[in-house]
């Protein structure tokens, strides 16, 4: 989950990449007969320089941003002779994981047979043992007597993969979790697509085998395949939400398009908790993607609607994911993780999580918990936290993250307290910064007035 439970996705020139056009890199997608590494095909990037042309545009893994961790790389136009195609195809193979999903499952109904005594766990391997398999791990620690709770609850039993440039695998502190279970449940969903939100889909699991009354249905989509250990292959897919690629084919996309499909008018919310670190234009194209399939699901009864989305993201993402989804809407809530100092609710952490909800539901909708300390502002008609004060004068509440803004005149807009407007550079900042030169341009055209972000030769390309 957060800061996620997938790859902290994206690729780069030979030396690994830290995000879209960072360092003169700008992600142009996923192309039509792209290669494949272990993690699926691979996104396509051009490498650009400021005040010049294009470059040279190469493929690069979608999933991992340091090259140490897949060092798959091909320039667009280079010619691959057979046999390192065949290499390819080999080397593709020996990375899968040892066991099929189906395979995994029928150890999983052998292991709960097993007396409490004869039930292994080897933490090197992150691995259900059966009896007859101890004697290869013998060697390696392992937890004994695996009772069915810690079962019901994998990502309390699995080591969280915290390689920030690849897996920075955070998870939902009880308290988010339990907030969001709650705010779906309240809000009429019984189903839970869970893009990389492992905690989230086994507290509803857990519930749906512990309470015969409990409706509501998840689906984890996860590029963690040691979840595939703990659930049946309609309850989890291995998926690569970087480039919307699904390991287990069609019969695992199958399997996805079943659950969008509103049976007995029960309705779908997508709940996808990516890793900061990933690019926001190849996970809005999947999660588009995943938008469509729904879509199709049943024909003719979405009309031009969207599927349901919770997006859980920092909110120093707002413009980028606004970009793509112009529909959607942040929250005030503050998502916070288990095992992350910083993103940690009110003071616990050494700063409040940046962690917010960004939707596509009518902001008046997501009611927020006042005894945390939010509260309903009638004009903007949404849940704000207790110290985002109303500004008449943007007639918005402004403040992104919990602390009362003030309004900058010259600026035209509220900024965070501790920053100061600079004549220099005639905007608002941090007292100590260093002052821009007033005649610098974009990085990547060097043209003024605009952010490579933002730069059009990018948007063209």
């Amino acid at each position: 989950e957060g800061g996620g439970d997938m790859a902290a996705g994206g690729a780069g020139d030979r030396e690994g990449w830290c995000g879209a056009a960072a360092g003169g890199l700008a992600l142009l997608g996923l192309a039509p007969g792209a290669p494949s590494c272990p993690h699926g095909p691979a996104l396509l990037f051009v490498k650009t320089s400021q005040g010049k042309e294009e470059g040279r545009r190469f493929y690069a893994c979608s999933a991992c941003r340091d090259r140490k961790d897949c060092n798959f790389f091909q320039w667009e136009d280079e010619k691959v002779s057979e046999t390192r195609l065949a290499a390819r195809e080999e080397y593709n193979r020996n990375h899968q994981p040892f066991f099929t999903h189906r395979q995994n499952v029928e150890r999983y109904k052998n292991f709960v047979l097993l007396p409490l005594s004869k039930r292994r766990f080897c933490q090197e391997c992150q691995q259900l043992l059966l009896p007859d398999e101890w004697e290869k791990h013998s060697d390696h620690q392992f937890l004994c007597d695996i009772s069915t709770a810690q079962l019901k609850s994998p990502s309390r039993l699995l080591y969280p993969l915290e390689n920030k440039k690849t897996n920075a695998q955070y998870l939902f502190a009880d308290r988010s979790c339990q907030f969001l279970l709650d705010l779906i449940i309240d809000l009429g969903f019984r189903r839970v697509l869970s893009v990389g939100t492992p905690r989230l889909h086994e507290i509803i699991q857990s519930k749906a085998s512990q309470e015969e009354d409990f409706r509501v249905r998840s689906l984890l989509l996860d590029i963690d395949f040691r979840y595939s250990q703990f659930y049946a292959e309609d309850e989890f897919c291995h998926y690569n939400m970087f480039n919307h690629y699904f390991f287990g084919g069609e019969a695992a996309r199958e399997t996805c398009r079943k659950f969008l499909y509103q049976h007995n008018g029960e309705r779908v919310i997508m709940v996808a908790d990516p890793p900061f670190g990933g690019l926001v234009e190849a996970l809005a194209s999947s999660f588009k993607k995943l938008m469509a399939m729904w879509k199709e699901a049943e024909e003719g009864g979405h009309n031009s609607q969207e599927m349901p989305t919770f997006w859980i993201f920092p909110y120093f993402f707002e413009s980028r994911i606004l970009e793509f989804f112009p529909s959607f809407s942040m929250m005030d809530y503050q998502v916070d993780y288990d095992n992350h100092a910083l993103y940690k609710h009110g003071k616990t952490g050494r700063r409040q999580s940046p962690v917010r909800i960004f939707t596509n539901l009518t902001p008046s909708m997501i009611v927020l918990p006042v005894e945390e300390g939010y509260r309903f502002c009638a004009i903007c008609q949404r849940y704000v936290s207790s110290g985002n004060q109303h500004c008449e004068i943007c007639n918005s509440c402004t403040s992104k993250d919990g602390r009362q803004w003030k309004h900058c005149v010259l600026c035209k807009k509220c900024v965070k307290p501790s920053w100061f407007h600079c004549s220099n550079c005639n905007c608002c900042a941090l007292r100590n910064h260093t002052c821009e030169k007033t005649d610098a341009g974009c990085f990547v055209c060097g043209k003024a007035g605009h952010k490579r972000s933002t730069c059009p030769s990018l948007s063209h390309a």
